[in-house]
């Protein structure tokens, strides 16, 4: 009988508050703080330090590193767009926690979304170098620009949402104009890529940062209702005619530049909602805060700084002052205001670590100017206050994460408690809930073992101490100095534990209890009982569960298994390339595993020590190995963030099971092996729980294969035969939709359908005919067709595709099947609820199949036929419209009047 196992799946994600890789928006009521989690989207109370939602995408929808959210974007309404890894975007409602709909465009990561003012339009900029426009209200993308030479860093819309303005990597901005669907205009003038750019809320300015010493504005220029332009010439753009052709099309003019005073290059400019400051985030632990100056106070500051020219040129002598001064005199008639004159700066705002990405609050207190958030890259979020004169920080919420990488987690021995490390924290979580229950500061713990009882823990450090934590308490209640290097590993034997150290020792320590002198209770301490001298670090340490032996994995790659009573010599396991880091020996004690800096788990009898079996398990270092209790199960993790599970008996890959985002350095599986608890370099620490589902080997096997050639041809055909396609320097337009997995299935489904409607139309007109020859017999509908009609049948198959997908669907139908879908589009257009949907149906088709239709004689009656159909349609849907939003008009001025 083929044997069965039981899957383990992922459960709880916990510890991450920011991911590095993204930015941080507050939504539109400016109570709550949009932050980026590896895969989850948190919603935070900003004043409470609470996460009230957990926004995270189905496990179906993507595995691992790229379902990592890389931007975010909040609308006016409860709205929340999320740009990923993966080129996707979905669009979720923070209100009830759901995702609305995914919108599938970017080969490459999304690097940058935003939404038009009313917010029924999203761009979105990815790496893939393409910009996409996404009509949010119908669910689907409108076009695709392309035009950058490199990755999209950033967007905005001008004159209420009919022009883009986009910067890039390629040191180019461009100005769109989504009516027509062109590039304008191409800005150069930066020597360095530019890397983000924002514009005022009167969209009067543009300022674009890039690694340049200084933040470039320009002028905005804006089309008027009457079609003229706002008067921006200057006396040569009047004389030349050429250039005033030119200026015609420009919208942005340079306006000049201010120096900023840090040399790191610029992350982010944001200006904040009432546009009175602008922040600049420089690639570092610094803010630049600059106050915009009002008309008034600008032209104050341009007539004292042309006063204090005046001033200084007078007092180089008489003679030059005399002759300058006709021409000052003629300046001050009509001062100019240049741009540092309208931007002062105020402040400087320094973190505590490397600034991720910033935010403005849109709402302000009466206190302060603005209110500004900060996620640093040590997994932190800050809250600050800006003053005229000085920040002051209101808040930070830090608790539920490590400041840095989780080096150990050790379960206690009920299951019920988690203590994970760090490099200067040790915390203890609930592990079924994800709860942090305590935080403790500690120096750079490298491994932790709970004491029987699970009041107290021992934690060995990076300095060679060991820690004593009361874990009731959540407090250090004393620091052993243990070793003269890092302590690397813990192992508890039956009266206490033993350590392994990089200063070539292990030792043995044992419990006592001390009584304290101030206070009558007692308290737990370690004493060295003895230890023995290795020739080499120490990088290991594993007991045998009776006690027996005691396995030493030392840096000249060998493991060194002694009798735990007399420390002599038993066996050397001898065979890895590379030191060993981790090892683990099974619950009756026949097996040692171990696991490598050379990518191998080594499966060797303890009896003998010979190897049973050598596996190339992870496309890097092997970081921590553990049997499951009672088996010869067991799971391994390494750098490649990978979390696999292995039969040691029959020496086969079980599962692999993905989730991390960065590099996996340990593990712990639970007494029962019910649950496992890994931690990771991405700071988070993830559970994987068994379920009740079983699998077969054969079967993971073959999935695996699947997934290997499915991703093999995407990779082959869509990237490596393709000839790149060279984009004209004015920027090109292009369908907006990506074929992926689902755009197959849905035009497969649509095929099928078109056939069964087909067979189905046969079977009918064979009855009618048997029907007139008198011949009657019952006619059985095919029950497939769910009792539907066949064009009813195919307008469900199409219905059912997802709006976003229509277009890459019916880009990939043959032409012959294009003419049935055709042929159905006059019955489907009697029904008013699917006008829409047939004219998008018939406008695509059209596109596509343009000069096919026009060639072929048997789709003229068709084409002519829905000419007359779809018009009158349409017409039908427009008055309809019209009529609600005239009565809509109506009742608010109703409720107005009622009002007053």
């Amino acid at each position: 009988m083929v044997k069965s196992y039981l899957r383990y799946e992922a459960a709880a994600s916990f510890g991450v508050i920011a991911s590095a890789d993204s930015n941080v928006a507050y939504d539109s009521s400016g109570k709550h703080l949009l932050v980026a989690a590896l895969e989850k989207l948190g919603v935070w109370h900003v004043r409470q330090g609470t996460c009230t939602k957990t926004l995270v995408p189905s496990p179906s929808s993507s595995h691992g590193a790229s379902l990592a959210v890389t931007s975010i974007a909040s609308s006016s309404s409860s709205l929340i767009a999320c740009g990923y890894a993966d080129g996707s975007i979905r669009i979720w409602d923070s209100e009830k926690g759901t995702c609305e709909t995914t919108l599938n465009g970017h080969k490459g990561a999304v690097t940058i979304i935003r939404y038009n003012k009313l917010g029924s339009l999203l761009a979105s900029g990815s790496k893939d170098n393409d910009i996409i426009l996404w009509d949010v209200v119908g669910e689907a993308g409108l076009f695709r620009l392309r035009g950058h030479r490199d990755q999209v860093t950033d967007l905005v819309f001008l004159d209420s949402g009919k022009k883009l303005v986009s910067s890039s990597k390629d040191k180019f901005l461009r100005v769109w104009d989504l009516e027509t669907q062109h590039c304008m205009q191409i800005v150069s003038g930066h020597h360095s890529e530019i890397w983000s750019i924002d514009v005022d809320p009167d969209e009067k300015y543009l300022v674009s940062g890039s690694a340049d010493p200084e933040l470039r504005f320009y002028m905005i220029k804006h089309d008027l209702a009457d079609g003229k332009s706002l008067p921006d010439k200057t006396e040569s753009d009047v004389d030349n005619g050429k250039a005033s052709a030119q200026n015609k099309w420009e919208v942005l003019k340079h306006y000049g530049e201010i120096q900023r005073q840090i040399k790191d290059r610029v992350a982010t400019v944001r200006f904040n909602k009432s546009g009175n400051l602008l922040a600049c985030q420089v690639a570092g632990k610094i803010v630049e805060i600059f106050r915009v100056l009002d008309e008034s106070e600008s032209r104050r500051k341009a007539k004292r700084r042309v006063n204090r020219k005046k001033e200084k040129k007078a007092s180089k002598g008489a003679g030059e002052a005399a002759e300058n001064g006709t021409i000052e005199n003629e300046v001050g008639n009509d001062i100019t205001v240049t741009v540092p004159d309208i931007f002062k700066h105020v402040q400087t705002l320094r973190a505590s670590k490397k600034i991720c990405s910033i935010s403005f609050s849109p709402i302000t207190s009466r206190s302060s100017l603005a209110t500004l958030a900060l996620s640093l890259n040590n997994n932190l979020l800050e809250v600050y206050s800006i003053e005229s004169t000085s920040t002051t920080k209101l808040s930070a919420i830090e608790l539920q994460g490590h400041r840095s990488d989780v080096r150990s987690v050790t379960l206690s021995s009920d299951n019920t408690l988690l203590m994970s490390t760090s490099h200067s924290t040790v915390k203890i979580w609930n592990p079924s809930t994800g709860s942090c229950l305590r935080t403790i500061d500690s120096g750079f713990g490298l491994c932790g073992l709970f004491v029987p009882g699970n009041k107290y823990a021992v934690v060995g450090t990076k300095g060679g101490t060991l820690e004593i934590i009361d874990v009731r308490n959540g407090t250090c209640m004393e620091v052993v100095e243990a070793h003269g290097s890092s302590v690397q590993s813990i192992a508890a034997t039956a009266d206490g534990f033993v350590t392994g150290s990089a200063d070539h020792e292990i030792k043995f320590w044992e419990y006592q209890t001390t009584q304290n002198p101030s206070q009558d209770s007692k308290r737990l301490t370690v004493s060295p009982v003895r230890n023995s001298r290795m020739n080499g670090d120490v990088l290991v340490v594993a007991v045998s569960p009776e006690g027996k032996y005691i396995a030493v994995a030392l840096i000249d790659n060998t493991v060194k298994v002694f009798f735990m009573d007399s420390l002599k010599f038993f066996l050397s396991l001898y065979g890895h390339m590379l030191p060993v880091l981790c090892m683990d020996i099974s619950s009756d004690g026949d097996l040692i595993v171990t696991g490598s800096a050379d990518k191998n788990l080594k499966i060797w009898g303890l009896d003998f020590g010979d190897c049973h079996k050598s596996l190339f398990a992870h496309a890097n270092s092997v970081m921590a190995v553990k049997f499951v209790r009672n088996t010869h199960y067991m799971f391994s993790v390494g750098k490649d963030r990978l979390v696999k599970y292995w039969d040691a008996d029959k020496f086969e890959l079980l599962l692999t099971l993905e989730g991390h985002h960065s590099e996996v350095w340990c593990l712990a599986v639970s007494n029962r092996g019910d649950f496992l608890v890994t931690g990771s370099h991405d700071r988070s620490i993830r559970r994987w729980d068994r379920t009740e589902e079983p699998f077969f080997i054969e079967e993971e096997k073959e999935k695996r294969l699947e997934e290997m050639f499915e991703a093999d041809i995407g990779n082959a055909f869509e990237n490596r035969y393709v000839p790149k396609e060279e984009l004209p320097e004015e920027g090109a337009v292009a369908l907006a939709g990506k074929k992926t997995q689902e755009t197959v299935n849905a035009t497969d489904s649509i095929i099928e359908a078109l056939d069964m409607a087909d067979e189905e139309l046969k079977r009918l007109a064979e009855y009618e005919e048997e029907k007139s020859k008198g011949k009657v017999a019952d006619f059985r509908p095919n029950i497939l067709m769910l009792g539907l009609s066949p064009p009813d049948y195919v307008l469900r198959a199409l219905s059912n595709v997802d709006t976003n997908d229509l277009e890459q669907t019916l880009l990939a139908l043959p032409f012959s099947d294009a003419l049935k879908i055709l042929s159905y589009l006059k019955d489907w257009a009697s029904l008013p609820d699917k006008v829409e949907l047939v004219c998008r149906v018939a406008t695509v088709l059209l596109q596509i199949h343009h000069n096919q239709l026009v060639s072929t004689v048997a789709a003229r009656p068709v084409l002519t036929l829905l000419k007359d159909v779809l018009h009158a349609r349409v017409k039908e849907c427009k008055d309809t419209l019209g009529f609600n939003l005239a009565a809509m008009d109506h009742l608010k001025v109703g409720s107005s009047f009622m009002n007053l």
